[in-house]
Formats: C-alpha cells, sequence, structure tokens
C-alpha cells in the first residue's frame, strides 16, 4: 500500500497537505451524514461548528468510523517516521465541523499546532469530507509549503465573526500564490500537517459543509490537557504517559443506530477504570452535561482556548 501512496506522501512532505480521493464508501458517508442530523438534533443548543471531542466521548459511531481501518493505514503512511502501527496509534482528538448554508461561520489563518497541549508534536490531522466541500460552502484553504514554518503566537480577534475567535496569521502575510482549495467530494480525505497555516471562508451558499477532522497521533506523544480523551485506536498504550478512555458504549434507544451496532460492545476496547462512566443511565442529565462542557469549551473562544478544532 505505501508504494500505491508513494507520490502523495512527497506532496504531503513537500507541500503539507495531501489529499486522497474515495477512501470511505458511499454508505457509510449515508451515515455519517444521518450522525451528523442525529447530533444535531441530540444537542440543539451546540452550534454546528462546535461538534467537538466531549460529545465524541460518548458516542460508539464516531469512534467506529475513526477506528476504521481504511484511515487507520493512512495515519500509518502518512505519519511515518513518528507512528509505527506495530506500536500502535492514538487518537489525540476529533471534531464535526458542520457549516450551515448561509450562516456557517469563517475560520482565520491559524496553525492547530499553536493551540494544542502535545509534546512531542507528533501528530496529524486527516479531514474526511462529509458533504462536498468547495468554495462557495467554505472549504478548507491551506498555504503550500507553509509547515516549514514554526509554530506562531496566537492572537486574538472577535473583530469578525470566526470559530476560533483567534488568528496566528494575516491575509497580508499570506502569498496568495500559495493558496490551496481542499475541493473535495464525500469520502475524500485531506491530511495535514500541525504546523500548516490554514483557515476557511464563512459559507454563503444554500449547502451544508461538513467535515470530520481526526487527529493522530503516536502513543509516545503525551497529551498535557489530562481531561482530554485521548483513546487508543490500535496497538497497546504506553504505561505512564496518557490517560486512556474506553470506546464508548453502544445502548440502544439512545446512541446513533449504526450498521454494526449490536456487535459493536464485543469489539470496543475497554480500559476498566473509566468504565463507571458507560454504566450510567440518566442519560438527559449525560446530554446536559454534555452541552455544558461543550458550550463551556465555545465561551473561552476569544480568550485563553486550550486548543483548536478546525
Amino acid at each position: 500500500m505505501t508504494n500505491q501512496y508513494s507520490e502523495l506522501v512527497e506532496q504531503y512532505e513537500r507541500d503539507g497537505y495531501a489529499i486522497i480521493r474515495n477512501v470511505i464508501d458511499a454508505q457509510l458517508i449515508k451515515e455519517c451524514q444521518q450522525h451528523v442530523d442525529f447530533l444535531q438534533k441530540k444537542y440543539p443548543t451546540i452550534p454546528g461548528e462546535h461538534l467537538h471531542h466531549p460529545i465524541m466521548r460518548n458516542d460508539p459511531f464516531w469512534i467506529r468510523l475513526v477506528s476504521d481501518q481504511r484511515l487507520l493505514d493512512l495515519a500509518a503512511i502518512f505519519g511515518k517516521p513518528f507512528i509505527e502501527p506495530d506500536k500502535g496509534i492514538a487518537l489525540f482528538s476529533s471534531h464535526y465541523f458542520s457549516k450551515p448554508p448561509k450562516t456557517g461561520m469563517a475560520v482565520l489563518w491559524h496553525q492547530d499546532g499553536a493551540y494544542w497541549p502535545l509534546k512531542p508534536m507528533n501528530v496529524l490531522t486527516m479531514w474526511l469530507a462529509v458533504d462536498r466541500s468547495d468554495r462557495e460552502n467554505g472549504c478548507l484553504r491551506v498555504i503550500r509549503g507553509s509547515h516549514k514554518q514554526g509554530l506562531t503566537d496566537l492572537k486574538e480577534d472577535v473583530s469578525v465573526t470566526n470559530v476560533l475567535g483567534s488568528y496566528t496569521h494575516r491575509d497580508e502575510d499570506i502569498n496568495q500564490n500559495d493558496i490551496v482549495d481542499m475541493i473535495l467530494e464525500p469520502g475524500d480525505i485531506s491530511i495535514h500537517h500541525p504546523n500548516i497555516v490554514h483557515g476557511s471562508d464563512a459559507n454563503t451558499s444554500d449547502r451544508r459543509r461538513c467535515g470530520l477532522t481526526i487527529r493522530y497521533m503516536a502513543p509516545t506523544t503525551e497529551c498535557i490537557d489530562k481531561t482530554q480523551p485521548v483513546m487508543m485506536m490500535s496497538g497497546t498504550a504506553v504505561q505512564g504517559i496518557n490517560h486512556y478512555r474506553s470506546w464508548p458504549k453502544y445502548r440502544s434507544g439512545y446512541d446513533f443506530p449504526f450498521s454494526g451496532c449490536e456487535q459493536w460492545n464485543e469489539k470496543r476496547r475497554i480500559v476498566p477504570e473509566d468504565e463507571q462512566y458507560f454504566e450510567r443511565t440518566d442519560y438527559e442529565q449525560m446530554n446536559k452535561e454534555i452541552e455544558e462542557e461543550v458550550m463551556g469549551f465555545v465561551a473561552k473562544l476569544g480568550g485563553k482556548k486550550p486548543y483548536a478544532e478546525l
């Protein structure tokens, strides 16, 4: 498989990004689209741009998706040398970024690594297109080759409506000839480096623009924020570095029903000390706690943020 992607790996190393077409099949993408609709009904107070990791931590379909072997294989290929599949792959974070028609917010130019509490910064981002993503509905835009720069300090900016409330680069810092629009069809994947400068415009179209970000890292990378629900996707955890969580349990009538959900609980990875959370049956209270946690996170934007989630 490595030879199949050799040219794209070279592009990733040279330019800081790559696009892989038709990674996820149409049936699973249809489930993703239905899943986003399900989540927005389940958590009505949370904006579509902010379907964050506290939801992921309690959602079995989400983890079924990000643990898909097709994605893990790509993480191993593009994450060399720090991701070694025989030593395991960990998930730092994941986030549905669903920009609604007409009102979906812009994201100012920034570098993800400037926000993230990781040591060392051995992580890569996959961006799975759930909907078609293009200029009209606010596609991801990257600055070719900017991953070779060091990380830049964050600067607050709430003078314009934007998702993160901050930036690392201004328009005047950008060579317009280096901007690449990530035009993606549902099921396509873009991969980008934590140092690459990127952003996106507002969604002014009549179509939703939804993508799922997935942050894979080596198990030897420490997440300094111990509240972050880090999970092992494959292999064995390195003891003493991170506090890992169980894969969410499937609870019929509460969780999004998906293909294979009946067998999910037999497959899920379990961390015994984390299982008490999934013994809870006070689902309304759990939903309230998740909404409060996400909205508390959103309220910090424009102030001091633990990390970015484009």
